[in-house]
């Protein structure tokens, strides 16, 4: 199991599921406020790697949805330069885990990343899935035949 340094929002109830889903899978979470965190362009920007810079920003923030910050029109400077200004820009969870920086809590990812079986049924996300129960907040589901 992982040490996982979890940066989120403290009332998040997506980061809340995502927490509970990791240490359910065993793994040990140091938690952290993504929005009290001094950002700098060079701390914040190894999370993103090389994923493209319109997937970086939070898409439900207002400034997004309302198309005041253009995901589409960022160059990396200009993104972390908005995420440093306004932390809940950032597109949730930042993890950072056995060496490697990430954003954003795609199970399937983070079960090829670092497990996401749960201890108590011993089942992975895609699993739970294919049985239509998924039990940590995005709710997919498999599709009627």
């Amino acid at each position: 199991m992982a040490h996982i340094v979890f940066y989120g929002k403290p009332d998040c109830p997506a980061n809340a599921r995502q927490r509970k889903q990791l240490e359910a899978a065993g793994h040990t979470l140091e938690v952290r406020d993504l929005t009290a965190e001094p950002w700098t362009a060079e701390t914040l920007r190894p999370f993103f790697s090389s994923r493209p810079v319109n997937t970086w920003l939070n898409k439900l923030h207002p400034k997004v949805r309302t198309n005041a910050i253009d995901p589409d029109a960022q160059t990396p400077d200009k993104a972390l330069e908005h995420m440093i200004a306004d932390p809940t820009l950032i597109r949730r969870p930042l993890m950072a885990a056995k060496g490697e920086m990430r954003f954003g809590f795609d199970p399937v990812a983070v079960d090829d990343w670092i497990g996401l079986r749960a201890k108590a049924d011993g089942q992975s996300c895609d699993e739970k899935h294919a049985q239509g129960r998924c039990d940590h907040g995005h709710h997919q589901f498999p599709k009627a035949s």
